[in-house]
């Protein structure tokens, strides 16, 4: 009796489901690895609509991170500076610069500056600035060496694994407070292990900590 179809086609349904499981596993790969905040946010450095070089401002001149971020240590939001904060200095300092010339327009209209938001979290993700800095979370944890940017680009993934990674292990990256802001602090282990035990730090790891 001639046979429909040849037998290795009996072997389809093995090599069709064979296929797709190994098609769900690459796509499942290419999602999570490329897909991942540390592939598609790491990096991302927006144009400014004033040329602010942190390199030269918090670097070269040493200005302290809390001049233009005034409620870091006491509010969930760091704050960006407004136009008549930059002009306590530009008011007196390179004040006829045509890279100014937005600022100016600024205070006198007004109006809010434009920054573009670098470090975005989801809306459904909790951060409280205060809490980590009273804890001693130095800035440089989050945000990178601010100091050697010209342009401020993100440096971690701000992902809930990478969160959580400090949350489980906290002592790896805790500091006195008054170096919080100290770019080039090295890592004190001691120092750090003394700060957990002293202020009892323990930080959640639950979904309701930082998902509210």
């Amino acid at each position: 009796m001639t046979l429909l179809f040849p037998k290795w086609t009996n072997r389809l349904p093995q090599i069709v489901g064979g296929l797709v499981l190994a098609g769900g596993a690459l796509v499942t790969f290419v999602i999570g690895y490329w897909f991942s905040p540390r592939n598609t946010d790491v990096g991302y450095a927006p144009e400014q609509p004033i040329a602010y070089s942190h390199k030269l401002h918090a670097g070269l001149l040493g200005m302290d991170c809390r001049y233009c971020h005034q409620n870091v240590e006491r509010s969930p939001h760091a704050s960006i500076p407004d136009a008549n904060t930059c002009m306590n200095c530009h008011g007196q300092v390179r004040k006829d610069s045509t890279k100014l010339e937005l600022l100016r327009q600024t205070v006198a209209s007004g109006d809010s500056i434009p920054w573009v938001k670098v470090h975005m979290l989801p809306q459904y993700a909790y951060f409280n600035h205060e809490a980590h800095v009273r804890a001693g979370v130095g800035c440089v944890s989050c945000h990178g060496r601010i100091d050697k940017m010209e342009v401020v680009r993100q440096m971690e993934p701000l992902s809930m694994g990478w969160c959580l990674d400090c949350h489980r292990k906290p002592e790896r990256y805790l500091r006195p407070t008054s170096e919080v802001t100290n770019m080039a602090y090295v890592h004190d282990q001691a120092v750090a292990d003394k700060i957990k035990q002293e202020k009892n730090i323990q930080p959640p790891t639950h979904c309701s900590g930082c998902h509210r």
